[in-house]
């Protein structure tokens, strides 16, 4: 196919390779948010996050209304563990009946049924039959299929961008996470303030229900629905996949163990921060500037799609640990609150990274099996943590509690060292057959191009050249070859 041909094919905002491009085409997010498909779903993503970041609130304030006098702390630690730690035993659960399924489905079916549970909450509440036990159980059906969902919005990526635009994708969404984490807070409590924790739950519920419906028109709209290969159907198919693959299994142990040594911060903090003789405004402070870097992190890590992600991944473990340094160590508040803001710039980037890794490693049909398992050991590392940090701080106090945190996380990175240069891990697929995204060789549009518009391209030969015969379940990409238009459903 010559010249003309392939560019008549590439996405809207797409130009020659080498040419110099000026921003916004130059970030390497633009292929993501200008990819046909993506874009359909990454305003329902956006707006799904955000309802995330304000729930984090509401959940909490809506569990201590609903408390019996007393009893308010059980409730509310009840509530907040709902609204996650199900997802893990949904991973095993579910998973004979999902695994194999299609990306978008995984989506669609996880976000209605967290927008309808959680819409049930304020029903409930404005007839009078909302009660603590009830929150609690609605909360925990709402997340049952969370890892699931999380997996198919990771795997839908690989599925459409080649390999190179896998970290920019990421990042694109920890970018909403944390965008949502510094702005989703005060907008709930206003909310609270005026109408509620019922009103910012129902909006929570309304996110999830646009989320379902983008993803529903992205089916509509062409994605297959269905991995390369379909796995046989069981619960441990995920972990089966990681266990059999010493990358994985090492990565997804080094991540639980990561983020289980943070979970003590939560505790140590406000006590460290009583003692230096700081108030609530100055804990606040902390979070806000970790909040600030993270978000820049995330914004930056889309620029790291070409860096080594093992050597990566283990040097912002170790540049973590370091962060936490000066805050076990009492440094004076001006340089820990600059030390905790570049760990959270360091932080950031870890997720986006390491689901990459994953979606290079990880065999095709076994994608969102494994991306599952990892969402589903990810949710209770923190809790585990911090309920690891009350006997800690009792012991040690609250800096000796920081200092173990940096030290314990500073050793994790020195084992991933370790393991470097050991065992030499890889950055791509596990075998001749792994690795579940697009190739360089797929179309620009993750070969996801509607059939008539394929013949009608092959119909309009460029320059002279003849018309191909292509069958009609098959297209033309770029440089020529033939390749299966996946299946499409209604």
């Amino acid at each position: 196919m010559n010249e003309s041909a392939t560019n008549a094919a590439e996405p809207s905002g797409s130009r020659k390779l080498g040419a110099r491009q000026s921003f916004p085409r130059s970030s390497p997010y633009w292929p993501v948010i200008s990819h046909r498909l993506l874009r359909r779903v990454l305003p329902g993503m956006a707006v799904s996050s955000f309802g995330d970041g304000m729930s984090v609130v509401a959940i909490s304030w809506f569990a201590l209304e609903l408390a019996p006098a007393g009893s308010e702390a059980a409730w509310v630690a009840l509530a907040v563990a709902a609204y996650s730690l199900p997802a893990t035993v949904g991973a095993a659960v579910f998973g004979r009946f999902l695994a194999g399924r299609g990306s978008a489905q995984l989506v669609y079916w996880d976000a209605t049924l967290r927008g309808v549970t959680l819409a049930l909450i304020p029903v409930a509440y404005l007839t009078g039959l909302l009660n603590p036990t009830i929150f609690v159980v609605l909360l925990a059906v709402s997340s049952l299929l969370h890892s699931w969902g999380v997996a198919g919005r990771f795997t839908l990526i690989a599925e459409v961008l080649p390999e190179r635009q896998h970290v920019p994708a990421n990042a694109l969404l920890n970018i909403f996470a944390g965008a949502a984490t510094i702005a989703g807070p005060p907008v709930a409590g206003l909310l609270i303030g005026w109408q509620g924790a019922a009103l910012v739950i129902a909006l929570d519920a309304v996110s999830f229900l646009a989320l379902a419906v983008s993803y529903l028109f992205a089916l509509r709209a062409g994605v297959a629905d269905k991995p390369a290969e379909a796995p046989p159907k069981n619960r441990g198919a995920g972990l089966r996949a990681v266990a059999g693959d010493r990358t994985l299994l090492v990565l997804m142990l080094l991540t639980f163990a990561f983020f289980a040594f943070f979970g003590p911060v939560y505790v140590a903090f406000p006590i460290y921060v009583n003692d230096i003789g700081g108030s609530a405004a100055l804990l606040g402070l902390y979070y806000t500037v970790f909040g600030v870097g993270s978000l820049i992190g995330a914004v930056a890590s889309g620029y790291a799609g070409r860096l080594p992600l093992w050597r990566t991944i283990t040097g912002i473990i170790l540049g973590f640990g370091v962060t936490l340094l000066p805050l076990g160590l009492g440094a004076p508040v001006p340089v820990s609150l600059a030390a905790f803001a570049l760990g959270g710039f360091i932080w950031a980037p870890y997720m986006a990274l390491s689901r990459a890794l994953i979606q290079r490693r990880a065999e095709p049909g076994r994608l969102a099996s494994v991306l599952a398992a990892n969402t589903a050991l990810i949710i209770p590392a923190v809790p585990l943590g911090t309920i690891a940090g009350g006997p800690l701080v009792t012991l040690l106090g609250a800096r000796g509690t920081l200092l173990c945190c940096a030290i314990a996380t500073i050793a994790l990175g020195l084992l991933a060292v370790v393991f470097l240069a050991l065992a030499a891990p890889e950055d791509g697929p596990a075998g001749a057959g792994g690795g579940h995204q697009a190739t360089d060789d797929t179309p620009p549009d993750g070969g996801l191009r509607d059939t008539d518009q394929a013949r009608e391209e092959r119909s309009h030969p460029q320059d002279g050249e003849p018309a191909a015969e292509i069958g009609e379940d098959e297209q033309a990409t770029p440089d020529g070859d033939r390749t299966q238009v996946p299946s499409r459903h209604p």
